[in-house]
């Protein structure tokens, strides 16, 4: 897969970023998807907060008869276990793993970094953020599902990870059964897991905005 490059936005204070957020967009988007998010949140003053969202390769993807278009990985099938291209998951997740370490080389605490992503994004932070090996500030998982529960090798650094999971109860794309699953997965393992649902489709309503806000300044403050 070729490195297509990243959206960074820098804190708008002006100031050097303390803390790092990066956003995982959903299949056939980039980056760009949630740039207009980032200013939407009312995250407390003080806070310099630098977001990174990640444009994801062009691959063929299979369920869309092999059009070729923005994905993290292939999708074989999109049935309610949805069999994946789980080494190209994997590739994915690595890739932002490496971007992370670069964070922390230009001085960001890891305990600073928060992982979150959507739709197909949200599988890759899953697998990302659990088996990274420096402890992070935390997991948003939208909209999503845990495509490589029963195939991942969990960090022991990040065994106490807060984790925030929002899904919309009538989304058509992702079912909430799969936000639900993953949800108790990560309890059943003794994660600090939390789960919020919203009455909307496959996107980001505006109390969700709030809530992520919220979510955001009790890690980062």
């Amino acid at each position: 897969m070729s490195d297509p490059g990243e959206l960074i936005i820098e804190p708008k204070s002006g100031r050097s970023a303390d803390a790092c957020v990066f956003i995982l967009h959903g299949l056939g988007a980039d980056g760009r998807d949630f740039e207009p998010l980032v200013p939407a949140l009312p995250l407390k003053a003080g806070l310099d907060v630098r977001f990174i969202l990640p444009h994801a390769p062009r691959l063929p993807v299979t369920i869309n008869g092999g059009m070729v278009m923005p994905a993290w990985y292939d999708i074989h099938e999109m049935s309610l276990d949805r069999r994946v291209d789980t080494a190209q998951l994997v590739a994915s997740a690595e890739r932002i793993q490496a971007l992370v370490s670069e964070q922390i080389e230009l001085g960001i605490d890891s305990r600073r970094i928060i992982l979150a992503g959507f739709s197909q994004g949200g599988a890759v932070a899953y697998q990302a953020a659990l088996s990274f090996d420096a402890p992070l500030g935390g997991l948003l998982a939208l909209s999503t599902y845990f495509a490589t529960a029963d195939t991942i090798t969990l960090a022991d650094a990040n065994s106490e990870l807060p984790i925030e999971i929002h899904h919309g109860s009538y989304d058509p794309v992702v079912p909430e059964s799969l936000g639900k699953a993953a949800h108790q997965r990560l309890k059943t393992l003794g994660y600090p897991v939390e789960y919020r649902s919203y009455p909307m489709a496959h996107a980001v309503c505006p109390q969700q905005i709030g809530d992520i806000a919220k979510w955001l300044n009790a890690r980062l403050s």
